[in-house]
């Protein structure tokens, strides 16, 4: 087993509008990999599960990854353009295989100053 994997991020008009590859730590915070590699996903709560800005999709990959506990279960139930495969990044572990992941269009951050 590696200790890095390679995560694929579609690609996203404003975050990464080419897309990105990155290799992140097997075990990290997925959120904290995207963010430590230049990919700017909003984490309003400070990777607290307590919001829901870190929102992605989980394309590829998703059956190598821990469920998503209660808490992030219903934090999810608040966030825009949820499917079957979304999950919030600050949540997710990345595991020894590689995932493909896609930002939404829009998140929902009541306190941005980007708006």
């Amino acid at each position: 087993m590696s200790d890095k994997v390679s995560v694929i991020f579609l690609p996203h008009e404003t975050i990464c509008p080419d897309g990105a590859v990155i290799e992140a730590e097997v075990g990290s915070s997925l959120c904290r990999a995207a963010l430590g590699n230049g990919i700017d996903i909003e984490h309003a709560c400070e990777l607290a599960c307590a919001c829901t800005t870190c929102h992605v999709h989980i394309r590829e990959g998703a059956e190598f990854l821990d469920e998503a506990s209660d808490l992030e279960e219903d934090m999810l139930d608040k966030a825009w353009g949820l499917d079957a495969d979304s999950r919030l990044s600050c949540q997710v572990l990345v595991p020894d295989h590689k995932l493909v992941v896609e930002i939404p269009k829009y998140t929902i951050n009541m306190v941005s100053e980007q708006h």
